[in-house]
């Protein structure tokens, strides 16, 4: 079971909890991803996280809201059980700084499509002082008709994303190149060819099936960056796959998928060469969302949306 103090997941075992890095608390076989937004709650600017996990028998729902007096941050769980359907739909309350904050949520027709988390038929709600100041999900009617409650006029950003998936040399993940643009199906795949039985490991990233990235000799450039053109952005892919080539058991690869500016192009310009770069070239390999970023003012304009996706290679 989760503690409810720590506001992580069910399927995150207690040993797990000790170590923060994101690219070691998922155990074999269990998938994580957790959206975090920008928003005004309870008179401030704040990080909500939501992160959705999955393993082979429940789904779990964590929802951290940030706190900016420096005590802990605040946090509830859903846990989507097969048996248990009344918790398909509910609430939960928690206080932040003496106002009170719901969680509302209705999973009951929720289609999930074989993923982490909800595709459709859902929503889920984050109110305080009668304003939603966090709306997932395609049910919106539905979720203002039981609320009762009024939109907010400030506008959550996504800020980061970060995804645990799953394989054997293959890993897929779907990303939108601006926020009224459609979605593109990110495949990853890594290739072992060769001749007189010498292996050389190369690396393919394709957007919609039409390869963008191709990285061969990959033993000498496990790391580094290239960018791809999806619709009107242009988009920078750093990796980072020295566990996959050098490591044993389950090890992980990092790939960080960032739009270089939020401008449509008027030229796109065509790829450098892929070469192995150090991690000071790539600067946004470790960044992260701090505490430091909800002091923007959020009218003032949006963050660079940022994918961290954790490749996990099984033998």
């Amino acid at each position: 079971m989760m503690h409810e103090s720590l506001g992580i997941p069910a399927c995150f075992s207690s040993s797990e909890r000790q170590n923060d890095d994101p690219a070691t608390v998922i155990r074999s076989g269990q998938s994580a991803f957790m959206s975090i937004y920008r928003t005004k709650l309870a008179g401030q600017c704040r990080l909500i996280t939501i992160t959705w996990c999955k393993d082979l028998l429940l789904h779990g729902l964590s929802v951290t809201v940030q706190a900016t007096n420096g005590r802990d941050d605040h946090h509830c769980k859903v846990e989507l059980k097969p048996w248990n359907f009344w918790r398909k739909q509910g609430s939960k309350q928690f206080v932040i700084d003496d106002r009170i904050v719901d969680v509302v949520w209705d999973f009951k027709a929720a289609k999930f499509n074989g993923e982490t988390e909800p595709q459709s038929d859902y929503y889920l709600a984050i109110i305080c002082e009668e304003e939603v100041a966090l709306l997932l999900g395609d049910l919106k009617k539905n979720a203002y008709r039981r609320t009762r409650c009024r939109p907010s006029l400030i506008e959550p950003i996504l800020v980061s994303r970060k995804e645990h998936v799953f394989g054997k040399k293959r890993f897929t993940t779907r990303i939108k190149s601006h926020e009224k643009g459609q979605f593109v199906e990110i495949s990853i795949e890594c290739k072992k060819d060769g001749d007189n039985g010498e292996v050389d490991p190369q690396l393919e990233i394709k957007a919609d099936g039409q390869l963008a990235i191709q990285v061969k000799h990959l033993q000498w450039k496990f790391r580094g960056n290239d960018a791809i053109n999806l619709s009107k952005t242009r988009v920078e892919v750093c990796w980072d796959v020295h566990d996959w080539l050098f490591g044993s058991g389950p090890r992980h690869g990092l790939f960080i998928i960032k739009p270089v500016s939020q401008s449509p192009l008027t030229k796109s310009a065509p790829s450098s060469p892929t070469s192995s770069l150090s991690s000071t070239s790539m600067p946004f390999l470790s960044q992260e969302v701090n505490s430091a970023s909800v002091a923007d003012d959020i009218a003032g304009g949006p963050s660079s949306f940022c994918l961290f996706l954790y490749a996990w290679k099984m033998n």
